[in-house]
């Protein structure tokens, strides 16, 4: 069993639509559990027992939500050694170009020694169907990656 853990922070709803398309998207693929969690709920156990990693954001000023900050800050010094290369993606909701928000999620996961398999997924200014099927792509090439043991 494949287990996805989804973390992400909406406050416009924009960013958890997301979410549950990316969920959608990873729970199509045969024998893989999906955990869909609002940053502020993860925990150091939800990334540790996850197979790989998906990261939603709302762009704040050109960084990423202060939540999916506070995650990282609860989680980082504790999953030291525990989550080398473990697979992960991003997700963002942008008002601008999204750019910001993904460096700053990328540093940050350079830290953990993540390793990142699939190119974000950003929606810039409304959130259109095409961008939540992208959303679901996303989720099924993480699981499905995962599950095949490309990653």
């Amino acid at each position: 069993m494949v287990r996805i853990l989804i973390i992400f922070h909406s406050q416009t709803g924009n960013t958890e639509r997301m979410a549950k398309a990316v969920a959608d998207g990873a729970g199509s693929i045969e024998n893989t559990e999906v955990v869909l969690k609002h940053a502020r709920d993860a925990t150091l156990d939800d990334l540790i027992r996850a197979d790989g990693l998906a990261i939603g954001t709302p762009e704040n000023f050109g960084y990423m939500s202060g939540m999916i900050k506070d995650f990282f800050d609860r989680t980082f010094y504790p999953a030291q050694g525990k989550v080398f290369r473990k697979p992960y993606v991003v997700f963002v909701s942008a008002g601008n170009d999204g750019t910001g928000a993904v460096r700053s999620i990328e540093r940050v996961a350079i830290g953990y020694q993540f390793k990142k398999v699939y190119e974000p997924v950003i929606s810039k200014g409304k959130l259109t169907e095409e961008t939540l099927e992208k959303c679901r792509e996303l989720g099924k090439t993480l699981a499905g990656g995962i599950s095949l043991g490309i990653y």
